[in-house]
């Protein structure tokens, strides 16, 4: 390889741009650092063989040059030299092979030893002399054009999208309906068999573990293990290798083609596609983590520092360091990310890891801070779903549920940890079940935001699946090799009379109608549902509630093992919700508007101040009237729907439910019944004044049509 003299080029766009410069076609390659005396573009061969070429011109904090004849497929890095003074917060160390912060696609992975690390194994406070570039990973110069097909997808209000979180490689490896070589990566999500279960299931979103590259740590690699779930970034435009059945069969850099494949599938079949991106933190983890990326080209530009203490990172994540969103170096890396995945990928939208960090200045969350303000403003960026994370693990305001900006939409935690007591029967009091049921006004109503604020959820990757929750009264994470230290004691979980599984019928059975009352919860709730993939077909963990690092048939989807019966309710539940907008409020009720929700007391009586400060209790019945409503107008038409009656029993008895006078000649049909789900509907057998048995555990969903 001998390239040919390089030419000055051009600051921007960062990264590694493949064109031409003055009719010769080469690359522009451009890397930002405040803190570098020199840059080094590190070309290499097939062989492997390194052509070091210095960057000669600096513009604006920008390294920058031309290599014609230089195109898509090159393999490189960058060598930065500067001052090393870790007291400083200053680690520039020309001995490490460093990856582009920009770079498209990466081949390779890194080989974890000392070489890796900045500094001196045995003497900290010095420079590292081991050179890295037979340990690390490869950045690829990349021309990410694609013949998209999707022009024409859905755009999906928040009021009608379900979501449905789920890994790439644990949805597809196991799945024998997709051939072999495509299991486990993004040609199998886009395979015809993977989207007929999302279609057919009906979620219209698909939200997707971390893709972005990313890099396991260490000490799990000493043990035999990975971070499967993938939260340990180290290049935030480029999909991550590992998933690609193009680099598995032996061609770097397919990765983006076989990504951007994916999506165009996904949405040729109506499903949005949201992206879990971690901005918070990297794959470089504390001072003595390695130097792979960021910290080796301008640490204090990328990573925030304790102040007054350069040499320690100021970590709100756990996980040994925290970006910078304040700097305008990381501040641009992020909004460039995030377009580039709009733009060039077809991202439709964005979940982010531990917001609040996003959002923190001067340690305490903002929000209008830089971040939560570049997205507001961005016009391109604005018009994504972007979901929060709404905690970190900050000293301040770390649980932030509620005090986002409106444009963004959070995960509810209080959701997730009520409506889990409440189906245990804890008295979490029926005033907390209504609040969260409706979109909890309490946490988005007075912020004028919406009932589609909340992304309500009962499970996620981060703990129990939904058949562990029922069945796992305590975490069982002896696999991840910590003694079962890892993970929370806090789940909230209840394993209905057995720990873990067994053959007792009435157990099994118990369980089944604790997984449909929950899932029945959560797909009638006003808000935005997120089912956990697998949910639907019972995927059990076997108790581990952190399971992020078994990339094994602990974490893949058991498809021989499915339970298609619950995976046929889940689907006329989320049928049920599309079909009916009155589950799909945009707006919180308030003046007259108000009586098209009402409460009742399983009496038929409307609940009373002490009715909703009774603590204890655990029954209550939600009148839902499906009148005109503005929010559901079309051509100046507004829109009709049935009335419903939703009967909740939590307790562990049979409950009588008197049906309360709505409007004239009521005749209620049961939809639903979650304690017998087989149980034939029955039209219009109930009507005012009736008692409705509803049976332990359960709830039990009444139509009357007013459309027709």
């Amino acid at each position: 390889m001998r390239p040919g003299t390089a030419l000055p080029g051009w600051p921007f766009p960062l990264g590694a741009t493949p064109g031409e410069q003055l009719g010769v076609a080469g690359t522009n390659f451009a890397l930002a650092s405040t803190v570098a005396d020199s840059v080094t573009l590190c070309l290499f061969d097939a062989a492997g063989t390194e052509t070091q070429i210095p960057l000669a011109d600096y513009d604006a904090d920008i390294w920058h040059a031309f290599l014609p004849g230089i195109g898509p497929g090159q393999a490189y890095g960058y060598r930065v030299g500067g001052p090393w003074d870790p007291d400083r917060g200053l680690r520039c160390n020309p001995a490490k092979l460093l990856l582009d912060p920009y770079a498209k696609a990466v081949s390779g992975t890194v080989s974890f030893g000392p070489e890796v690390l900045g500094q001196d194994a045995a003497d900290p406070a010095k420079p590292s002399t081991l050179d890295s570039a037979g340990h690390m990973p490869r950045s690829l110069v990349i021309d990410p054009q694609f013949s998209w097909h999707d022009d024409k997808r859905s755009w999906r209000l928040y009021s009608d999208t379900v979501i449905y979180e789920v890994h790439v490689k644990g949805f597809t490896m196991r799945n024998p309906d997709i051939p072999p070589e495509l299991r486990g990566t993004y040609a199998g999500l886009g395979h015809q068999a993977a989207i007929a279960h999302l279609t057919d299931l009906g979620v219209t979103t698909v939200e997707l573990l971390p893709v972005h590259q990313n890099v396991p740590e260490s000490f799990l690699v000493a043990e035999g293990l990975t971070n499967y779930w993938g939260y340990n970034t180290i290049g935030f435009f480029a999909p991550h290798n590992g998933y690609s059945a193009a680099v598995r069969a032996g061609h770097p850099g397919g990765q983006v083609a076989e990504f951007q494949a994916m999506v165009d599938a996904l949405h040729q079949a109506g499903l949005e596609v949201i992206l879990d991106v971690v901005f918070n933190h990297t794959a470089e983890a504390g001072p003595d983590g390695p130097a792979l990326c960021f910290r080796g080209i301008d640490n204090l530009a990328y990573y925030r520092v304790v102040p007054g203490d350069p040499s320690t990172y100021y970590d709100t994540t756990g996980c040994g360091n925290a970006l910078n969103a304040g700097d305008p170096i990381m501040l641009q890396l992020m909004m460039d990310s995030l377009r580039y995945w709009i733009t060039v990928m077809h991202a439709d939208g964005f979940r982010f890891d531990l917001a609040p960090t996003l959002a923190r200045q001067d340690g305490a969350f903002d929000k209008v801070s830089a971040f939560l303000d570049m997205c507001s403003q961005d016009p391109v960026v604005c018009q994504a779903k972007l979901v929060a994370e709404p905690w970190d693990v900050g000293q301040m305001d770390s649980y932030d549920l509620g005090r986002f900006p409106p444009l963004w939409r959070e995960w509810n935690g209080k959701y997730r940890d009520s409506m889990r007591d409440f189906w245990r029967s804890h008295p979490v009091g029926i005033g907390e079940f209504a609040d969260r049921f409706t979109g909890s006004a309490d946490l988005y109503g007075a912020a004028d935001r919406r009932p589609t604020s909340s992304v309500n959820l009962i499970t996620v990757h981060d703990g129990f699946t939904l058949r562990d929750l029922v069945s796992y009264n305590d975490k069982h994470n002896e696999a991840n090799g910590e003694d079962n230290r890892d993970g929370t004691s806090d789940n909230n979980s209840w394993n209905c009379g057995a720990e873990g599984p067994t053959d007792d019928p009435e157990i099994n059975a118990l369980r089944a109608r604790q997984s449909r009352a929950m899932l029945t919860t959560l797909m009638l709730s006003f808000g935005v549902p997120m089912l956990l993939g697998g949910d639907e077909l019972g995927r059990t963990q076997q108790g581990n509630n952190n399971a992020y690092c078994q990339d094994n048939e602990i974490t893949w989807f058991d498809w021989a093992s499915a339970d298609t019966g619950l995976r046929d309710f889940t689907k006329r539940l989320i049928a049920l919700r599309k079909a009916h907008p009155v589950f799909r409020r945009r707006r919180f009720l308030s003046g007259a508007e108000a009586s098209q929700l009402r409460w009742y007391t399983p009496a038929g009586s409307a609940m009373t101040g002490a009715d909703w400060s009774d603590k204890n209790a655990l029954a209550i019945a939600l009148y839902l009237d499906g009148s005109d409503d503005p929010d559901r107008a079309v051509d100046g038409t507004w829109l009709l729907d049935d009335d419903f009656f939703v009967l909740v029993n939590a307790w562990w008895e049979p409950l009588d439910f008197v049906l309360p006078a709505t409007r004239k000649q009521a005749a209620w049909r049961t939809e639903i019944d979650t304690y017998d789900p087989a149980a034939p509907a029955a039209a219009g057998a109930h009507s005012a004044g009736d008692h409705v048995t509803v049976s332990p555990r359960s709830i039990v969903v009444l139509s009357d049509p007013r459309r027709g």
